[in-house]
């Protein structure tokens, strides 16, 4: 759930941010058109009628008649600065008198707009030297178009706008929709909420009836290798040892032609039912909470010794004992290890350590056998085939970890670790 909000509030703040440079950009693009449209209305009627053929000779009171009518109907606190130009680049007019009469070449723009007619707009180059005395300003957008004289001489008319204003707009509109931008999609935020908790409950429902039906086959499993051990011992192994004794006791009678044979089968007999015990050991673990995770764990290893390997624990570390639950844990990883190595790994040796400290029970089996791909071995605990990696379901539900780290030819290391409550 909190996963859940904060990417819903990271998305709110994208959208908001977007939709705050996009209504700017709509504002400043609209401002920009209110800019254009003011100077095309003042150009056509107060300048345009102002204008004097004497302007074009300089005459100062061609100047000061147009001078009067800027100051008084065009100059305002948005629109700051104009210029009258000639088509050869002159400052026929100006509100700053010291640009009047200063020549300086016409961009492109400007000289297109005097020859089609049109108005143009754009940010003005405070670096440009006509422009010397606008650099008090931060930035200005300056509009132009051509207007004529009495006599159809064609000039050039420039305002000079605050940018401000235009930004000013475009955040009028920002302030105008914001509320019902953001408050519609924290609404949807707030709708969406209470289905994600729904989701997520659901969600860890199902993961809590996985945990138990996993817990459940692996008790269901101990129960069944309970009962064939019971079976085996109270059976099977009761009746070879009653035929373990009878052979001795025949072996020992003097008069018993048989008696190398005999003692041969008793031995035989006797070697079978340490096998099989050995199977029952692996069949149901023993008492963990009498017998202790160290003796348990040491009596794991008896069949990887009955088939050759060089068989090793380390439970010096094991200076206490975990909880049962933790013990249990550990004992069902190493006892699934040693299979796997068993069975598969064909190694010539295989070294168990179990410790206990800060907080944590740990334990590591460690083979030189062959290795394998611990990403396949993955993909095949997902198709079903559950294994050791099955048990990580549990270990993470206790707050532990299992790690995996082989290769092929490497060998393979299992290591558990689960804090102790």
């Amino acid at each position: 759930m909190i996963q859940f909000m904060l990417v819903g509030a990271a998305a709110l703040a994208i959208v908001a941010v977007a939709l705050s440079v996009a209504s700017r950009r709509v504002g400043e693009r609209e401002a920009i058109v209110e800019a254009r449209t003011e100077a095309l209305v003042k150009a056509k009627g107060l300048i345009e009628p102002a204008l004097a053929d004497g302007l074009l000779d300089g005459d100062p009171a061609a100047i000061a008649s147009l001078d009067e009518v800027v100051r008084s109907d065009v100059l305002n606190d948005s629109l700051v600065r104009v210029k009258v130009w000639s088509e050869d680049g002159t400052i026929l007019y100006s509100d700053e008198p010291r640009l009047i009469g200063s020549t300086y070449e016409l961009g492109d723009d400007e000289a297109e707009a005097i020859d089609r007619g049109v108005v143009e707009a754009e940010v003005s180059d405070l670096t440009k030297p006509e422009n010397r005395f606008e650099r008090v300003h931060d930035k200005l957008l300056e509009v132009y178009l051509p207007v004529m004289t009495p006599s159809g001489d064609e000039v050039l008319f420039e305002a000079y706008f605050l940018y401000d204003s235009v930004q000013e707009s475009g955040q009028r509109i920002w302030r105008s929709f914001a509320p019902i931008a953001i408050g519609a999609l924290i609404v949807l935020e707030l709708i969406q909420i209470p289905l994600a908790y729904s989701l997520a409950r659901r969600l860890r429902t199902r993961q809590l009836e996985r945990e138990d039906l996993l817990n459940r086959a692996v008790n269901a499993s101990e129960h069944e290798r309970r009962r064939i051990a019971q079976d085996l011992h109270d059976g099977v192994v009761q009746d070879l040892a009653g035929v373990s004794y009878s052979l001795a006791a025949l072996a020992r009678d003097p008069a018993e032609p048989n008696a190398p044979a005999l003692t041969t089968a008793a031995d035989n007999v006797r070697a079978s039912i340490e096998s099989l015990r050995t199977l029952l050991v692996e069949l149901y673990p023993p008492n963990l909470a009498e017998e202790g995770l160290g003796a348990a764990v040491t009596d794991l290893l008896a069949r990887a010794r009955a088939v050759g390997l060089d068989a090793t624990a380390d439970t010096t570390g094991l200076i206490e004992e975990p909880s049962l639950e933790v013990s249990r844990l550990i004992y069902r990883t190493v006892q699934e290890s040693l299979r796997n190595v068993i069975a598969h790994a064909g190694a010539t040796s295989v070294r168990v350590a179990v410790s206990v400290g800060e907080g944590l029970a740990w334990a590591e089996v460690v083979d030189d056998g062959v290795g394998f791909d611990v990403g396949a071995a993955r993909l095949a605990a997902a198709g079903g085939h559950v294994g050791l990696l099955g048990i990580a379901d549990l270990i993470d539900d206790a707050g532990g970890r299992l790690d995996l780290t082989s290769s092929p030819g490497e060998g393979t290391t299992v290591r558990i670790e689960v804090p102790i409550p």
